[in-house]
């Protein structure tokens, strides 16, 4: 124990602080499918360098992914899959072109507005005049994807594409956890490329992490069987106005 605790880069009050964090963030993706980075990301950054916090929140994502599809597989939504996934891939190398050209913060500040602008219109209980066409899921899933590959923040872009296509809650969370497992491995195949993994400390505080994100992402699902559809949009709707909220508030602070 004393041997994994030097090799931990937070002390150990400290990882009970960020271990609070992961479970609250996993409650939210057991519900929602997404989110994660809304909470966990503020937490993390407080105790590690925040070049370390999107690597392993891409861990600790696919994981929790994995083990919500390995769950309730058969309710994904195959046909909106094969819509979304070809063109969020194309998106993910855009986006991780542009990052590798810089950040543009324009380009942050525009999605959180948007993202704010959608949740409230959500949350306002207007409906719409009909649902989302299939075609939707091309600017849907390559925005998403270049903003999942940017800024590790494009689920909710996919949750309200999915939102207006699937009428099933429970499809709706289990094609959004599908979609989030692609979009972090892309991502953690990247980092592992990179050699950003090579970092001991990082892989030991993922690996002591796990149980917590277990613990959130089944608390969020127990949750989540409990929901109507009705009270299960309005909880991706507040998940949704709060990341845009985060956006804009990462524009602000530069």
């Amino acid at each position: 124990m004393d041997a994994i605790a030097n090799a931990l880069p937070v002390t150990l009050l400290q990882f009970a602080i960020v271990c609070t964090g992961v479970v609250a963030a996993y409650v939210i993706f057991g519900i929602a499918g997404f989110g994660t980075a809304l909470i966990a990301g503020p937490v993390l950054a407080n105790f590690i360098p925040v070049a370390s916090v999107v690597p392993l929140l891409a861990l600790l994502d696919f994981f929790a992914a994995v083990t919500n599809v390995s769950r309730d597989a058969r309710s994904a939504d195959v046909a909106e899959l094969r819509r979304l996934v070809p063109v969020m891939a194309v998106g993910s190398l855009l986006g991780a072109a542009l990052l590798l050209l810089g950040r543009p913060q324009l380009m942050l500040l525009a999605l959180g507005i948007f993202a704010v602008a959608y949740a409230l219109y959500s949350l306002s209980g207007i409906k719409p005049v009909s649902q989302l066409s299939p075609r939707a899921a091309l600017p849907f899933g390559f925005v998403g994807g270049i903003f999942s590959a940017m800024f590790g923040s494009g689920g909710f872009i996919y949750a309200i594409y999915l939102s207006g296509r699937i009428t099933a809650k429970e499809r709706i969370r289990v094609t959004q956890s599908t979609l989030i497992g692609l979009s972090t491995l892309t991502r953690a195949i990247l980092f592992l490329l990179a050699g950003v993994y090579a970092q001991a400390s990082m892989l030991w505080l993922a690996v002591l992490l796990f149980p917590a994100m277990l613990v959130g992402t089944a608390v969020g699902r127990r949750i989540t069987l409990r929901l109507s559809r009705e009270q299960f949009l309005r909880v991706v709707g507040v998940a949704v106005l709060c990341s845009g909220a985060f956006l804009i508030y990462r524009y602000a602070v530069g």
